[in-house]
């Protein structure tokens, strides 16, 4: 089994055009949204849920007002300004706990002389298994403000290893995290190839020379596409150029192609909509990747 991570310093870059277009060209993929922040692969992959399971992580404090003795040690000690006052009880101040506020800590369980906070785990998302028209397809969803969005990429990427290997599929393909944060390092390290998709734009110039130190210090090979290349020659030829410079392979040049988003339009991949110029070049580049991961 081998692992490609396609993944961009930036968001909008189009990497996930390029993994749904890689899914319909791949043999035997599992396929693996890891971009749980945002994730939208499934847009186009309209997958049924086989199996679901809750994303536990972190604690939050709750006070039991029927235990709480109005002491006010719970304010005192947190140093987030999490515990507030909500009402006036027959034994003084009741105290509840800003949930937006709460970081989770726990002092004010420790120091609460009466015992009455409980410090349950938090539901923070939760993760899937799902059947799609090119296979299985392991992704996740982390809640509104949720956090540790690395330990559920983790979680996801562990799960879809073990269903390839289960099943014997050939490739695992993952839609990885932008950027060059903890969501992406947990979806790259010890990956067989990773394949960076950058534009023609300063950011996109300078996200990827970040993303290729980051692949660099983790040992993963690294290879590069550079998607909608005519909308900025100048720019697109400073990418060429830092590549040649920095020994990457270049393996495609995506043209803009409005048929990219009237297959997304109609819930596609673009390699399935039709022959258009943005397609027949992504299966050139899946060709040029496939040879190095040797499917």
């Amino acid at each position: 089994m081998k692992e490609l991570v396609v993944c961009s310093g930036k968001g909008g870059t189009g990497k996930t055009s390029v993994v749904a277009a890689f899914a319909a060209l791949a043999p035997d993929p599992v396929v693996v949204d890891c971009d749980v922040d945002a994730a939208d692969l499934h847009l186009v992959l309209s997958p049924r849920v086989e199996y679901r399971e809750k994303f536990l992580s972190g604690r939050e404090a709750r006070i039991r007002r029927e235990a709480c003795a109005a002491c006010g040690t719970c304010r005192e000690v947190c140093q987030f300004g999490a515990i507030t006052s909500c009402a006036e009880g027959a034994g003084g101040e009741l105290f509840s706990v800003d949930s937006l506020a709460c970081e989770g800590c726990g002092v004010c369980v420790h120091f609460c002389p009466e015992q009455a906070i409980d410090f349950p785990e938090t539901i923070c998302g939760e993760w899937f298994v799902s059947q799609t028209r090119y296979g299985p397809f392991v992704h996740a969803q982390l809640g509104i403000v949720a956090e540790n969005s690395g330990k559920l990429v983790t979680i996801v990427r562990t799960q879809a290893r073990r269903l390839a290997e289960e099943r014997a599929r050939r490739i695992l393909l993952v839609d990885g995290p932008p950027g060059i944060g903890c969501p992406v390092i947990a979806s790259l390290a010890g990956a067989d190839l990773a394949l960076v998709v950058t534009e023609p734009t300063m950011s996109g110039l300078h996200d990827l020379e970040r993303v290729v130190q980051l692949t660099r210090h983790f040992g993963v090979p690294v290879a590069i596409c550079l998607n909608k290349h005519d909308l900025n020659d100048t720019i697109a030829q400073k990418i060429g150029d830092y590549c040649d410079i920095e020994e990457l392979p270049m393996v495609g040049r995506i043209p803009y192609d409005p048929q990219v988003t009237a297959a997304q339009l109609a819930s596609t991949s673009v390699v399935e909509h039709n022959a258009s110029p943005a397609a027949i070049a992504i299966r050139e580049i899946w060709n040029r990747v496939g040879e190095q991961l040797m499917v």
